[in-house]
């Protein structure tokens, strides 16, 4: 799976850093669609919705179903003892759940965003070319 923050930035990232099949979730698009109506300008408008767009276009995401509403508890147990908001990484915290839903790491470039989560798997995309780096706590 693959975040937000990935999304944003495919075209600057070498594919070895990228799973073999990326996929997006429903939590991603929903993300993605919140962009073009909050935009402050109407070319960052123009430029969210190109993302939105090119989403819809390049990926058919993965459901967020019962599973990972299940899956979510889980998320927000583990987030809770490790002594973090779930509530505050709201769209984290649910792409995690599908995740774990259907047993896939999530690549980010913002892996502390998943931080507290237990048994998920943390790809950052920064790190080591075709290596990505698990985060501290997180299995690899």
């Amino acid at each position: 799976i693959i975040d937000i923050s990935v999304v944003l930035s495919l075209a600057d990232l070498p594919t070895q850093a990228l799973p073999a099949e990326p996929v997006i979730t429903a939590i991603t698009l929903a993300e993605l669609s919140v962009g073009p109506l909050v935009a402050r300008t109407a070319a960052e408008r123009a430029a969210r919705q190109a993302h939105l767009q090119q989403a819809e276009a390049d990926f058919e995401p993965l459901p967020f179903d019962a599973a990972s509403a299940r899956a979510f508890g889980r998320v927000a147990a583990s987030l809770r003892e490790a002594g973090r908001k779930p509530a505050a990484r709201a769209y984290a915290a649910l792409i995690a759940a599908t995740a774990l839903a259907n047993d896939l790491p999530v690549y980010t470039a913002n892996p502390r965003d998943f931080a507290g989560i237990d048994g998920l798997t943390v790809r950052d995309v920064h790190g080591i070319p075709g290596d990505a780096s698990p985060v501290p706590g997180h299995r690899a």
